[in-house]
Protein backbone atom coordinates (compact mmCIF):
# COMPACT_ATOMS: atom_id res chain seq x y z
CA UNK A 1 0.00 0.00 0.00
CA UNK A 2 3.15 2.21 0.86
CA UNK A 3 4.34 2.12 -2.62
CA UNK A 4 0.96 2.18 -4.71
CA UNK A 5 0.82 5.47 -2.96
CA UNK A 6 4.64 6.89 -3.64
CA UNK A 7 5.45 9.15 -5.64
CA UNK A 8 7.48 6.41 -7.79
CA UNK A 9 4.39 4.88 -8.71
CA UNK A 10 2.13 7.78 -9.06
CA UNK A 11 5.06 9.29 -11.29
CA UNK A 12 5.35 5.77 -13.49
CA UNK A 13 1.57 5.68 -13.68
CA UNK A 14 1.65 8.39 -15.36
CA UNK A 15 4.12 7.83 -17.88
CA UNK A 16 2.07 4.39 -18.51
CA UNK A 17 -0.40 6.21 -18.92
CA UNK A 18 1.15 8.34 -21.79
CA UNK A 19 2.27 4.63 -22.97
CA UNK A 20 -1.33 4.10 -23.17
CA UNK A 21 -2.41 6.78 -25.15
CA UNK A 22 0.48 6.35 -27.86
CA UNK A 23 -0.91 2.73 -28.31
CA UNK A 24 -4.48 3.93 -28.71
CA UNK A 25 -2.91 6.34 -30.83
CA UNK A 26 -1.05 3.87 -33.43
CA UNK A 27 2.33 5.83 -32.32
CA UNK A 28 3.43 2.84 -30.19
CA UNK A 29 2.77 -0.12 -33.20
CA UNK A 30 3.28 -3.52 -31.80
CA UNK A 31 5.53 -3.11 -29.76
CA UNK A 32 3.49 -1.36 -27.46
CA UNK A 33 4.29 -3.16 -24.02
CA UNK A 34 7.90 -2.30 -24.18
CA UNK A 35 6.62 1.27 -24.48
CA UNK A 36 4.42 1.19 -21.68
CA UNK A 37 6.38 -0.68 -19.44
CA UNK A 38 9.48 1.72 -20.22
CA UNK A 39 7.49 5.18 -19.96
CA UNK A 40 6.58 3.23 -16.66
CA UNK A 41 9.55 2.72 -15.28
CA UNK A 42 11.48 6.10 -16.87
CA UNK A 43 8.80 7.83 -14.38
CA UNK A 44 9.53 6.18 -11.33
CA UNK A 45 13.32 6.83 -11.99
CA UNK A 46 12.93 10.25 -12.41
CA UNK A 47 10.19 10.89 -9.59
CA UNK A 48 11.61 12.49 -6.62
CA UNK A 49 12.81 9.98 -3.93
CA UNK A 50 10.33 10.24 -0.81
CA UNK A 51 10.90 11.99 1.95
CA UNK A 52 10.68 10.78 5.71
CA UNK A 53 8.19 12.75 8.07
CA UNK A 54 10.64 14.53 10.52
CA UNK A 55 10.18 13.26 14.01
CA UNK A 56 7.37 15.08 15.80
CA UNK A 57 9.03 16.42 18.93
CA UNK A 58 6.50 18.08 21.58
CA UNK A 59 6.33 21.69 20.76
CA UNK A 60 7.23 24.53 23.07
CA UNK A 61 3.31 24.92 24.54
CA UNK A 62 3.13 21.19 24.74
CA UNK A 63 6.47 21.13 26.47
CA UNK A 64 5.25 23.68 29.35
CA UNK A 65 2.13 21.63 30.29
CA UNK A 66 4.32 18.81 30.92
CA UNK A 67 6.38 21.06 33.46
CA UNK A 68 3.41 22.71 34.87
CA UNK A 69 2.41 18.81 35.77
CA UNK A 70 6.13 18.18 36.63
CA UNK A 71 6.03 21.27 39.08
CA UNK A 72 2.65 19.86 41.04
CA UNK A 73 4.21 16.87 41.63
CA UNK A 74 7.57 18.24 42.84
CA UNK A 75 5.50 20.96 45.03
CA UNK A 76 3.56 17.47 46.63
CA UNK A 77 6.98 15.86 47.22
CA UNK A 78 8.49 19.29 48.65
CA UNK A 79 5.80 19.15 50.50
CA UNK A 80 6.73 16.14 53.07
CA UNK A 81 10.45 17.33 53.22
CA UNK A 82 11.36 18.91 56.82
CA UNK A 83 12.81 22.12 56.34
CA UNK A 84 14.75 24.87 58.76
CA UNK A 85 12.67 28.32 58.62
CA UNK A 86 15.54 30.40 55.88
CA UNK A 87 15.30 27.34 53.64
CA UNK A 88 11.58 26.92 54.11
CA UNK A 89 10.78 30.63 53.20
CA UNK A 90 13.65 30.44 50.37
CA UNK A 91 12.10 27.68 48.76
CA UNK A 92 8.43 29.02 49.28
CA UNK A 93 9.52 32.26 47.36
CA UNK A 94 11.46 29.75 44.65
CA UNK A 95 8.35 27.76 43.55
CA UNK A 96 5.64 30.58 43.50
CA UNK A 97 7.89 32.57 41.27
CA UNK A 98 8.39 29.34 38.75
CA UNK A 99 4.46 28.56 39.14
CA UNK A 100 3.98 32.22 38.45
CA UNK A 101 6.29 32.04 35.30
CA UNK A 102 4.54 28.24 34.20
CA UNK A 103 1.16 30.19 34.41
CA UNK A 104 -0.66 29.44 31.30
CA UNK A 105 -1.68 32.94 30.94
CA UNK A 106 0.60 36.09 29.36
CA UNK A 107 3.79 34.34 30.43
CA UNK A 108 2.67 30.92 28.80
CA UNK A 109 2.38 32.94 25.67
CA UNK A 110 5.91 34.50 26.11
CA UNK A 111 7.61 30.92 26.67
CA UNK A 112 5.72 29.73 24.16
CA UNK A 113 8.14 31.93 21.95
CA UNK A 114 11.14 31.09 23.83
CA UNK A 115 12.58 27.18 23.61
CA UNK A 116 15.24 28.24 26.02
CA UNK A 117 13.31 29.92 28.39
CA UNK A 118 11.40 26.52 28.24
CA UNK A 119 14.64 24.64 28.65
CA UNK A 120 15.58 26.61 31.95
CA UNK A 121 12.60 26.13 33.67
CA UNK A 122 12.06 22.48 33.01
CA UNK A 123 15.92 22.29 34.23
CA UNK A 124 15.05 24.22 37.42
CA UNK A 125 11.93 21.98 37.99
CA UNK A 126 13.00 18.44 37.18
CA UNK A 127 16.81 18.44 38.13
CA UNK A 128 18.38 21.56 40.34
CA UNK A 129 15.18 22.06 42.65
CA UNK A 130 14.59 17.99 43.57
CA UNK A 131 18.53 17.45 43.54
CA UNK A 132 19.11 20.62 46.04
CA UNK A 133 16.96 19.53 48.52
CA UNK A 134 17.17 15.49 48.17
CA UNK A 135 21.40 16.51 48.68
CA UNK A 136 20.34 18.42 51.85
CA UNK A 137 18.33 15.45 53.21
CA UNK A 138 20.89 13.24 52.26
CA UNK A 139 23.88 15.30 53.80
CA UNK A 140 21.90 16.09 57.21
CA UNK A 141 21.27 12.68 57.85
CA UNK A 142 25.45 12.06 57.63
CA UNK A 143 25.88 15.40 59.23
CA UNK A 144 23.86 13.96 62.22
CA UNK A 145 26.00 10.81 62.52
CA UNK A 146 28.91 12.79 61.76
CA UNK A 147 28.94 16.54 63.07
CA UNK A 148 31.29 18.86 61.52
CA UNK A 149 32.27 20.96 58.20
CA UNK A 150 29.67 23.76 56.82
CA UNK A 151 26.31 23.14 57.69
CA UNK A 152 24.06 21.72 54.97
CA UNK A 153 21.19 24.15 55.20
CA UNK A 154 23.67 26.65 54.15
CA UNK A 155 24.56 25.37 50.85
CA UNK A 156 20.55 24.72 50.21
CA UNK A 157 19.92 28.89 50.89
CA UNK A 158 23.23 29.58 48.51
CA UNK A 159 21.31 26.89 46.12
CA UNK A 160 18.31 27.75 46.13
CA UNK A 161 19.07 31.51 46.08
CA UNK A 162 21.00 30.70 43.10
CA UNK A 163 17.67 29.22 41.66
CA UNK A 164 15.61 32.18 42.05
CA UNK A 165 18.33 34.91 40.46
CA UNK A 166 18.31 32.48 37.30
CA UNK A 167 14.37 32.33 37.58
CA UNK A 168 14.63 36.36 37.99
CA UNK A 169 16.77 36.73 35.05
CA UNK A 170 14.18 34.75 32.98
CA UNK A 171 11.60 37.06 34.15
CA UNK A 172 13.44 40.25 33.69
CA UNK A 173 13.67 38.61 30.15
CA UNK A 174 10.35 38.15 29.51
CA UNK A 175 9.36 41.45 30.91
CA UNK A 176 11.86 42.98 28.52
CA UNK A 177 10.42 41.49 25.51
CA UNK A 178 6.56 43.04 26.73
CA UNK A 179 8.23 46.57 27.04
CA UNK A 180 9.89 46.35 23.17
CA UNK A 181 6.49 45.27 22.29
CA UNK A 182 5.05 47.94 23.66
CA UNK A 183 7.34 49.83 22.89
CA UNK A 184 7.45 49.32 18.44
CA UNK A 185 3.30 49.79 18.71
CA UNK A 186 3.83 53.35 20.79
CA UNK A 187 6.26 54.01 17.74
CA UNK A 188 4.02 52.40 15.02
CA UNK A 189 1.08 54.94 15.78
CA UNK A 190 4.01 57.99 16.17
CA UNK A 191 4.82 56.98 12.61
CA UNK A 192 1.22 57.31 11.67
CA UNK A 193 1.38 60.97 12.22
CA UNK A 194 -2.12 63.24 12.84
CA UNK A 195 -4.27 60.35 11.71
CA UNK A 196 -3.66 58.44 14.51
CA UNK A 197 -5.15 61.20 16.78
CA UNK A 198 -8.44 60.86 15.08
CA UNK A 199 -10.35 63.11 12.77
CA UNK A 200 -12.36 65.37 15.29
CA UNK A 201 -13.13 68.66 14.88
CA UNK A 202 -12.24 71.24 17.54
CA UNK A 203 -15.90 73.13 19.12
Amino acid sequence: MAYLESRKNLAGSAGGLAGLVLTFTGVAGPYWPVVVAGLYGAGALVAPPERPAPPAFPSPSEQLDEVRADLTALRAYLADVDLPPDAAGALDGLTELLAALLDPGWSGELLAQDPEGVHVLARTVRRDLPEAVDSYVRTRWWTRMAPGGTSPERHLVRQLGLLRTEAERLAEVLRETESRRQESHTRYLEDRGPAAGGGGTAV
